[in-house]
This record gives C-alpha cells, structure tokens and sequence, in this order.
C-alpha cells in the first residue's frame, strides 16, 4: 500500500469543498463529469476512521449550531480567530464591524479565506504569532478548537502564548467537548487505554487524510470542564463559565488574570 504523501492536507480539502461549492476551478469529479462530495477523513491512532462532509467550513450562520452564535456574541474588541480554517467566523464578525484577524496554519484555509473576503488573515502557529506586537481582547477558538490545547504538557505553553497577545482584561471564547458522556464502546475503550498510559482520557492522536495526502500526527484535546480547570490552573487565565446548553458541546470563558 502506498503511503500518503504528508502535507496541507486540510487545505486541499478546503480548496476542493470551495471549487465545489463555487463551481469554480479545478475540483474532484465522480465519473469524470460530476463534481463528488469533499469529504473530511479523520484517523484516530487505535485504526478508527471518521469521515463527514467538508462543506460545514463553509457554512452561512443560518446553519451554525447555537453555541456558534452565543460565541460570538460575546466578543469584544479585537479579535484574534485562531483555526480560522475557511473564514467563516471571521466573515460574520467583519460584517458586524468586528476588527479581526484569522490565523491558521494551512496555506490553502488561508487562501480560501481570503478570495471569501477574510481582510487580515496570518499564516502561522499561534507560538509563532505571539511574537507580534498587536494586542487582542479575544481569543476564539471555535469548531471545537479548544483541542488546540492538545495535552497537559502542551497547554501551558499555548496559554502562556496567548498571554503575550492579550490586552488587559481579555478573554479566551473556546469550544469544547466533554469526552465522557459517550457509551460507545470504542470511545469508552479509547478513554481507558489513553488513561492507562498516563494520558487524560480525551486526549486524541489524529491526523487528517483527503486524497493522497495527509497531516502529520497530532495531539487533540477533547476534556470535561473539571479537567479544563486543572490545565488553566498555575496560567495567566482563570475559567470565568461554562455553557454547556448543548451538553456534550460547551463554551468555556477565561479571562485575564494578570
């Protein structure tokens, strides 16, 4: 078997389920005439594969999920939109006259983002961007990105990043899942075999396959808002709510500290 060639696989994607979407430029056709569904494949190192149409990157807020409109009713400021992936968080807090910027890591997210209107837009890691001189009021972290925290070891690091790019009294808006509410046996046994060797139980290994392409590895945090508490404990940021209305989705709030 040929292995898949390591890349922007998320990208590619988000270029394809634009051309799609758009009936613009080149785009994977089924039967050499139709255009095919973009479909996201998701890898999970114990062998599970998860797939699920890509066009929800590209979404209009009519068909957001509540939490997505709760969030960015609490932004303020200036905003830093991190995993801003195709923009289409960033497009709805500029058409409210929302100063913000979309940072994501993939050079194809960030190229969509802009032909869709996406005025500022950085290609970077948000390590890399604290270096920077702007200053944020908030920090979102949608489309379940509070996995960017990735582990115990890896999320002071992020907070402490985020701190760098605060102005005072900022706030992280994050969406996350709680892991534990699943009775799938598969999740449940992925939980115990993560906990047995010393990782929390929603800690996941992923990557992203589309077509002959693929991510590296990566850690993605899925955590309950008890183990939330404990990864900001010792940071600049304190958990100031929880919205769990779409249990097992919530929204977390952390403000400032220092």
């Amino acid at each position: 078997m040929t292995r898949p060639t390591i890349g922007d696989a998320f990208g590619e994607m988000i270029r394809d389920a634009w051309a799609v979407h758009t009936g613009v430029g080149p785009r994977p056709l089924a039967g050499g005439r139709w255009p095919r569904p973009v479909i996201e494949v998701i890898e999970r190192d114990d062998g599970l594969i998860n797939g699920a149409p890509a066009d929800h990157y590209l979404s209009e807020p009519a068909d957001w999920r509540p939490f997505d409109h709760r969030a960015v009713g609490l932004c303020r400021g200036r905003v830093l939109d991190i995993g801003a992936g195709a923009g289409r968080v960033a497009l709805e807090l500029q058409s409210r006259q929302i100063a913000v910027t979309g940072l994501d890591t993939s050079l194809g997210a960030i190229e969509v983002s802009r032909r869709r209107g996406v005025r500022d837009t950085v290609l970077a890691t948000v390590d890399e961007f604290s270096r920077a001189s702007v200053r944020y009021d908030t920090f979102l972290l949608l489309g379940n990105n509070l996995g960017l925290l990735e582990s115990p070891e890896r999320a002071p690091v992020l907070l402490a990043a985020l701190a760098r790019l605060a102005a005072p009294g900022a706030r992280i808006i994050a969406q996350g899942t709680d892991p534990y509410g699943t009775t799938d046996p598969l999740h449940v046994a992925y939980h115990r075999a993560n906990r047995e060797r010393g990782r929390l139980g929603g800690q996941l290994r992923l990557r992203l396959r589309y077509r002959e392409v693929a991510t590296d590895w990566f850690d993605y945090l899925n955590c309950s808002a008890d183990e939330l508490k404990t990864l900001l404990a010792g940071s600049s940021w304190r958990l100031k709510s929880i919205d769990d209305r779409d249990h097992p989705y919530y929204l977390a709030v952390m403000e400032l500290t220092v």
